[in-house]
């Protein structure tokens, strides 16, 4: 009765502060309790996982109970890795007199725009494409929308860069095989390349192509994957409130666009029946106009909603009632 069927990826997001850590841990817990191998993860650099469960999560698996373990994603760490990935790559690739030049480089790129993003996606994806061996669901807590849409939108700008790199590099190898068909000698194609340290050009070359070959197919890899609606769900969580309706409307559209299957609406923190007073009577009135809203801007997308409850969720047992809610609700208009 989740709002996802047997897709093994679940992404959860919306605008800040609607409750999607929340919605993610209960989704996950009941996906264990049901005795699936579930792994949650957050990619929000301002992790609540933590808090919500009262424990210490950090950048490996911890389990918390039974068919049940989560991480979160360290941005700082995730880059300092990715980036000395880089460096040892590159140090392969050149004479060891332009190594300081090298660090130069990737100093200036831990500060560049977009950075952190392209870390995030390595490890998202390594976790979208080794994680199904161990788990059977695996659902990720996002980062607000911005930065979640930034993230899901790298793998298809970073496969037509490694295609557009690994096109300039044919072409590169072409013309260098011309200068050789020619005449022109080894050392005239490749410069005064006297240092024993410094690989040949054709060594060069091959290892550009295993690198970036490599990198495009993983790309590629996660583009199916976070495209694939028998594989794929993107669950979206908003309040009845201006605000986020409209971000999250941009959200869903975007998505869309993207082909990342979104799969239903989570309405949060509605407020309940009964008699409320002149007060919560007229932030009532002004949520059904909200809700209406709702209904015309995501059209046949199934909706849960849940209400606002007596007190803040936290531990077991406060996800266990909103996983009540979450498999209770009717889809659609609830």
């Amino acid at each position: 009765m989740l709002p996802v069927q047997d897709q093994r990826v679940v992404f959860v997001g919306g605008k800040g502060g609607v409750g999607k850590t929340t919605t993610a841990a209960a989704m996950a817990l009941a996906l264990a309790e049901s005795a699936e191998r579930t792994l949650l993860v957050s990619t929000d650099p301002a992790h609540s996982l933590s808090d919500l469960f009262d424990r210490r999560i950090g950048d490996e698996e911890v389990e918390i109970v039974e068919g049940l373990e989560a991480l979160e994603i360290d941005p700082e760490g995730e880059m300092d890795r990715y980036l000395k990935e880089v460096t040892r790559n590159l140090r392969e690739l050149v004479r060891p007199e332009m190594y300081p030049d090298i660090e130069k480089q990737i100093e200036l790129a831990r500060s560049s725009p977009g950075a952190q993003e392209a870390a995030l996606l390595d490890r998202m994806s390594r976790i979208l494409i080794e994680a199904p061996e161990h788990y059977d669901r695996i659902v990720f807590d996002t980062a607000p929308t911005g930065s979640t849409l930034r993230l899901l939108s790298l793998p298809e700008v970073m496969t037509a860069w490694m295609e557009g790199l690994l096109e300039r590099r044919d072409r590169s190898e072409s013309f260098r095989e011309s200068l050789r068909g020619m005449g022109w000698s080894e050392r005239d194609v490749e410069g005064d390349a006297d240092s024993e340290a410094a690989p040949s050009e054709d060594a060069r070359a091959r290892r550009i192509r295993e690198v970036l070959t490599r990198r495009r197919r993983r790309f590629l890899r996660t583009r199916r994957i976070l495209q694939d609606p028998d594989r794929c769900a993107f669950v979206l969580v908003v309040l009845a409130e201006k605000l986020p309706i409209l971000e999250g409307h941009r959200a869903y559209e975007t998505l869309l666009r993207a082909k990342i299957p979104v799969v239903a609406l989570i309405v949060n923190r509605l407020l309940p029946g009964g008699e409320l007073g002149d007060f919560l009577e007229q932030r009532r009135r002004q949520e059904a106009e909200y809700l209406a809203e709702i209904d015309r801007l995501f059209g046949d997308l199934p909706q849960i909603r849940i209400p606002l409850l007596e007190e803040d969720v936290g531990g077991l047992e406060g996800l266990r009632a909103v996983v009540g809610h979450l498999s209770g609700a009717k889809e659609a208009r609830a």
